[in-house]
């Protein structure tokens, strides 16, 4: 395996995780780069848009109709050629009203009586274990009451909130037809409206109104939890599929191909390892996005705190990115997509563009896409090499099975000082004294397997001369009665002989 002597790092400046509109907030990568404000304004761009083309469809649609319609009347008024002309005229009368029926569906999706609740519907879809319907139920009842209780501290505004996000939780419970972006402005729409009167009301206070948007969203997503997070109608599965796939095959990528500053040898960076690769798995069993973002910032500064008792001196950018990287590879959290997707569609904007949680999400989302497109480059290896290592053909860390034991120079400098290093060494040592003692151990066992051979044939051949030289001959005993051999048979009555009567 070839490798370059000077290693590059992973290194991402710090200007690529904002927003490429250059507004200050962080980007994401789901978002095109965008941070969430500059994608919204983006997304009801393109959407404004789309509706003008729709209705321009729409009467582009109806004046072809009214041509049609004033054909077939004329057509009508001549008797003549009226027989000719009726299947064509219904032909495109069924043409247009199936155009029309589009149209109007498209007017009504667009239109305000859209956001209006429907009639409800039945229920389909697969049905939940009772367990874990009877565990959502439990922590839905909680979170109800404790959301409650937190709105009573408010008085008349506390009242109007319940109010409205119990309305909005109806709302979204019909609108199932509606893809995950869809969902994600209906949800974003109503934080934004919300947000804009509680800032009214608290006249500015920007705290309070946060801290009410937190429980909002805990009390709102908690119950739309089920119909929102990885939705039927994305690939969220199939991403999610692929990603895992993705890092079972990069199972043999070290610490030091990856140039992190972490030495898991020292119990207190182990320990802060392990830590930070359990509260990325425990994402996945939370359900609201900002208790997901905490798991994520939570194993963020147990990195940070694994790095600094490393070096000795506060953790960088650049080393925090390369071992998240690692993290996010031993960990293989489940449903990472869907999960990084559900945060970034139904969270509070406010805590993706700014603050620690923003930096640290955005952070994931680089590992993330670092670990898609992680290459021979990337890791400083040979093409070759890398594919081997991606197909398991061969392991970075195994020897070839041809290649013999590994030889190995004394550690010197500070891998003398070293006690894992020595310990590697002395491993290696042993593992070269076990492979002499068992070449030897195979030579003795094959010299015995000779030795049962030789003595086999020995024996074979000394009893075959026994029988040519005394061959055994069977005699077979003379017949006798039982008492033959006795003296006094004449002694002896003679033998009862049957007597016939006449009947």
């Amino acid at each position: 395996m070839s490798q370059r002597k000077e290693r590059r790092g992973i290194h991402v400046d710090q200007s690529e995780l904002h927003c490429n509109k250059g507004c200050g907030y962080y980007g994401n990568a789901a978002w095109q780069g965008l941070c969430s404000k500059c994608w919204r304004e983006e997304y009801q761009r393109a959407r404004q848009k789309q509706i003008q083309e729709d209705w321009a469809l729409a009467e582009k649609l109806q004046r072809e109709e009214e041509v049609a319609y004033a054909s077939i009347q004329g057509a009508q008024s001549q008797p003549q050629p009226q027989a000719s002309l009726a299947p064509f005229s219904k032909f495109e009368e069924k043409k247009t009203n199936e155009k029309t029926r589009k149209v109007t569906t498209v007017k009504k999706f667009f239109s305000p009586s859209s956001r209006t609740a429907p009639k409800k519907e039945n229920q389909e879809g697969k049905t939940p274990s009772p367990s874990i319907s009877r565990q959502s139920s439990i922590e839905t009842d909680r979170v109800s009451r404790d959301f409650v209780d937190f709105l009573k501290t408010l008085h008349k505004p506390g009242r109007e909130v319940h109010k409205q996000s119990r309305a909005f939780i109806e709302i979204m419970a019909n609108k199932k037809d509606l893809s995950a972006d869809e969902l994600s402005e209906c949800v974003q729409d109503f934080y934004q409206n919300l947000s804009d009167r509680l800032m009214t009301h608290f006249k500015g206070s920007s705290e309070r109104v946060e801290r009410v948007m937190d429980e909002v969203e805990k009390y709102i997503m908690t119950r739309l939890y089920k119909s929102v997070f990885c939705p039927e109608t994305t690939d969220d599965e199939e991403k999610d599929l692929a990603t895992q796939n993705r890092i079972r095959a990069l199972h043999w990528v070290d610490i030091q191909m990856l140039c992190v500053p972490v030495d898991e040898e020292i119990p207190e960076v182990s320990d802060n390892v392990v830590k930070a690769i359990t509260d990325v798995i425990e994402m996945d069993s939370k359900r609201v996005p900002r208790d997901k973002l905490a798991c994520i910032t939570r194993c963020s500064k147990h990195i940070f705190s694994a790095i600094k008792i490393t070096k000795s001196e506060p953790a960088s950018a650049d080393d925090f990115l390369p071992t998240l990287i690692y993290i996010v590879l031993k960990a293989n959290p489940p449903r990472l997509q869907s999960n990084i997707q559900y945060i970034t569609r139904f969270c509070n904007p406010s805590r993706l563009m700014t603050g620690e949680d923003g930096y640290y999400f955005t952070n994931l989302c680089c590992a993330v896409a670092f670990i898609e497109k992680l290459d021979a480059q990337s890791l400083n290896l040979d093409p070759e090499d890398f594919e081997r290592y991606m197909s398991g053909q061969a392991s970075p860390r195994r020897p070839e099975a041809d290649s013999g034991w590994p030889q190995v120079d004394p550690p010197t400098g500070s891998a003398a000082s070293s006690p894992a290093l020595s310990q590697v060494y002395q491993n290696l040592d042993l593992l070269s004294g076990l492979g002499s003692r068992q070449d030897r151990v195979l030579e003795g066992v094959q010299s015995l397997q000779r030795d049962l051979i030789t003595w086999q044939e020995s024996v074979e051949r000394e009893v075959q001369e026994i029988l040519e030289k005394y061959p055994l001959e069977i005699r077979l005993p003379t017949p006798s009665a039982i008492d033959s051999d006795n003296v006094e048979n004449d002694r002896l009555p003679p033998p009862l002989t049957p007597q016939v009567f006449a009947g």
